[in-house]
């Protein structure tokens, strides 16, 4: 009797332990399963949904804004939609006030920045960019009887109307200005018709489509970096896929020419060039 007890308490025991076993199994196989969905890349997402999620600020002529129909257009649109068309995928577009844009990038709201960023040291530290495919400059504007400003040194004290964030606030502020905020290049150019401000430091393609648009004729150029800058699609770091896969077609885009077609159609030469 006491043999036959022994014997059932065995097995009960070793019953509990196998299905145990079991279960740690299927837990393992469970998580396992769940960390290869974690691990998917940026790349794979969006080629899995077919969407390419891109954040623009939609205010800033040429590059993104809005046209008469109110559709959202200009150089960067086109040039992202014409990578994203090559890649198989859609984009959405979200559109964003440029203060707010690496939140949105930094939340994951969307998957890259189109809209003229410019590559710095300070940029590449927390971002990664895809290659450069618009070339440029700083311009100091004022308005047209301005004669206290001629160059960059004359920015020391003045008050230079600046988005707070921008590559080109960066430089005003180098060079000894006090930055007042505005939305975008059509506000500065108002306060510094308005004596509000008394400059702005800006992109001189931005700064030519403006007048040309326009007709403005109460303000001017008077002084133009000799440094160009480069500008590119911003990345969050660890998406190393995603940017070379746009880096392959903006590659493309520059061998065939679309990327040359696409800068003259909106400035009348090729700015994906030095």
């Amino acid at each position: 009797m006491k043999n036959k007890l022994m014997l059932g308490l065995t097995m009960l025991i070793l019953t509990i332990l196998l299905a145990a076993c079991g279960s740690n199994e299927k837990n393992e196989e469970s998580n396992t399963d769940n960390a290869a969905d974690d691990s998917a890349n940026l790349y794979d997402q969006v080629m899995e949904k077919g969407v390419l999620t891109v954040g623009t600020e939609g205010v800033y002529a040429p590059f993104s804004f809005h046209n008469e129909k109110d559709e959202l257009t200009g150089y960067d649109v086109e040039v992202i939609e014409e990578v994203a068309k090559r890649m198989g995928v859609t984009v959405d577009f979200q559109e964003t006030q440029w203060d707010s844009m690496f939140a949105g990038l930094n939340s994951e709201r969307f998957d890259l920045i189109a809209n003229q960023v410019g590559i710095n040291e300070e940029r590449l530290a927390n971002y990664d960019f895809s290659i450069p495919y618009t070339h440029s400059s700083a311009v100091v504007v004022v308005p047209k009887d301005n004669t206290d400003i001629t160059s960059f040194e004359d920015l020391e004290g003045k008050n230079s109307a600046q988005s707070l964030t921008s590559n080109y606030g960066a430089i005003a502020e180098e060079n000894g200005a006090v930055l007042v905020g505005v939305e975008g290049l059509a506000q500065a150019i108002e306060l510094i018709k308005q004596g509000r401000a008394d400059v702005t430091v800006n992109d001189k393609l931005a700064l030519l489509d403006y007048v040309k648009q326009t007709g403005d004729e109460e303000i001017k150029i008077v002084a133009e970096a000799e440094d160009t800058s480069d500008m590119a699609f911003v990345f969050n770091k660890g998406n190393e896929e995603l940017v070379d896969a746009i880096n392959e077609q903006l590659e493309a885009m520059k061998e065939d020419g679309t990327l040359a077609q696409i800068s003259e159609e909106w400035f009348g030469e090729d700015v994906s060039t030095k």
